[in-house]
């Protein structure tokens, strides 16, 4: 406890002292309770940020860092204890290309599109990050971003990793579209990669807006299979009623063989499960506790969506039921998620998330409960 004590208040000495010569200065605070579980959770937890970046005209550098707190009342046996760390969230320098492009190094929280398979995952306390080099170059014609990644583990178990990442953006009137491809070695194996389309559309004059993602993925098994091609696709349509009012329905497919999350995306990234005789089986498992979303659903699964929000003044609401069936097999499950806030005043907020999850029939239903208060200077 008093080396991460020590550890937190070098961090903030080492921030203080950096912004004095800062340009500017960012925190932010969340503190969520989860009250989930059968009624036998009750832990508390605290997320600080504090940022800090400087530079000309031509440079800067970028430096964020995380302190975490974790408690709870010990009645789940495996949520005994707290926890303190500190983590350095982002440092990474920026820096002009004979004004052709920008040129980062460094640690740097990235999202791409839907953020399936590149994004920050903010909902975690150590939220994902990329440890590389990115290449932005921003024209009329279209915004590329080019990321390479290379890391070796300090012993066998850890082994290597290389990382390529093209990410092409666009947008005009009253569309935008967003390509991305990553490429990844392991151990300088066969290479995984992902690819993935995301298409936005407003019409009507901006009250109806339709969304299409469709994703792939070819991913090396490892358990004899070989290479695995996968896809996923996600359309929805948004309708507009009034300002503070909207209504969503989609509808979420995976393909026969699966799809295979990218670890680097904002869900989680294994599901399924081995039957009593060694089979593996097709099972989907809840992301909410990791993730804050619903998680990855499995081959030939289908989740149909429909919710809505609604703001009036400082008070929101939004609700969203979930439906997931498989053309393969029998059964449903049900999962709703409803998120009431209210804004105490302009620098922060209070929060209220209730999801139930049936888990299909199967068992008992999951509940998950938090209570969140955001706050920013």
């Amino acid at each position: 406890m008093k080396k991460n004590l020590r550890n937190i208040l070098a961090l903030a000495l080492g921030l203080m002292t950096t912004v004095s010569f800062a340009q500017d200065m960012n925190v932010d605070s969340r503190t969520r309770i989860d009250m989930g579980g059968e009624g036998d959770r009750m832990s508390t937890s605290q997320r600080i940020t504090v940022g800090t970046n400087w530079g000309g005209e031509n440079w800067g550098i970028v430096l964020s860092s995380d302190v975490n707190y974790t408690t709870n009342d010990g009645t789940n046996a495996s949520m005994l204890g707290s926890n303190l760390n500190a983590n350095v969230f982002e440092a990474y320098a920026t820096t002009d290309l004979f004004g052709f492009a920008t040129m980062n190094i460094g640690r740097q929280a990235l999202q791409y599109g839907s953020g399936n398979i590149i994004g920050q995952n903010d909902w975690n306390a150590n939220r994902k990050t990329m440890d590389g080099m990115t290449f932005a170059i921003d024209n009329d014609l279209v915004g590329l971003d080019l990321g390479l990644n290379s890391a070796s583990g300090d012993n066998a178990s850890m082994g290597s990793l290389d990382e390529m990442w093209l990410n092409a953006s666009k947008a005009s009137g009253d569309w935008s579209a967003n390509l991305l491809y990553l490429s990844q070695s392991v151990n300088d194996g066969e290479a995984n990669t992902w690819m993935g389309l995301d298409f936005v559309y407003s019409a009507m004059g901006g009250q109806l807006d339709l969304n299409a993602s469709y994703n792939t993925s070819s991913f090396n098994a490892n358990d004899g299979a070989g290479i695995v091609d996968g896809d996923m696709m996600d359309i929805s349509g948004t309708y507009n009623v009034s300002d503070g009012m909207s209504l969503t329905a989609g509808m979420n497919s995976i393909g026969e063989s699966g799809y295979a999350y990218s670890g680097l995306g904002n869900m989680q990234t294994t599901y399924g499960s081995i039957d009593e005789d060694g089979l593996e089986v097709s099972e989907t498992f809840s992301g909410f506790d990791s993730n804050g979303n619903l998680g990855m659903l499995g081959p030939n699964d289908e989740n149909l969506y429909i919710g809505g929000t609604y703001n009036m003044g400082d008070f929101s609401l939004s609700a969203t039921m979930h439906t997931i069936t498989n053309t393969e097999l029998e059964g449903e499950r049900k999962v709703s998620d409803i998120t009431v806030g209210y804004s105490l005043n302009d620098n922060a907020g209070l929060s209220y998330r209730m999801v139930n999850d049936d888990n299909g029939g199967e068992g008992a239903e999951t509940l998950f409960n938090w209570l969140t208060l955001t706050v920013t200077p």
